[in-house]
């Protein structure tokens, strides 16, 4: 079982550090190599840059008032999430539809029923 795992290429688990501002202000964010790959590939969805999707994520994140003392492990979750609404068919695996194009208010209810939580 843990062969799929062990013997994945290991430049995907290596720490890669990019700078980028968000509202002027400098900033570095060090992850690992597949959750760069998946942000791009987020990003590239609609139509943005690893930059424009990190900062569109912080500033949605502010505004629903999200306390995001460790960003960098909300974007791993963000990125894990991304993989989960796929496998689960919330998302469309389609790289050529946008996220912005899938009925977000649904598939959080759907996701709320499989986690069996109280949909409000």
């Amino acid at each position: 079982m843990c062969e799929l795992f062990i013997k994945a290429d290991a430049a995907q688990w290596q720490s890669r550090t990019h700078s980028l501002r968000i509202d002027g202000v400098a900033t570095s964010i060090r992850i690992e190599n597949h959750f760069w790959d998946t942000l791009a590939e987020i990003g590239a969805r609609d139509g943005m840059t690893v930059a424009q999707l990190i900062t569109r994520l912080w500033h949605e994140a502010m505004d629903a008032d999200h306390d995001l003392g460790n960003f960098t492990s909300f974007l791993r979750v963000c990125c894990a999430r991304y993989h989960a609404l796929i496998a689960a068919g919330d998302v469309s695996a389609d790289l050529h539809m946008p996220i912005a194009g899938h009925p977000a208010q649904e598939i959080l209810a759907r996701e709320q029923q499989r986690r069996g939580l109280r949909v409000n």
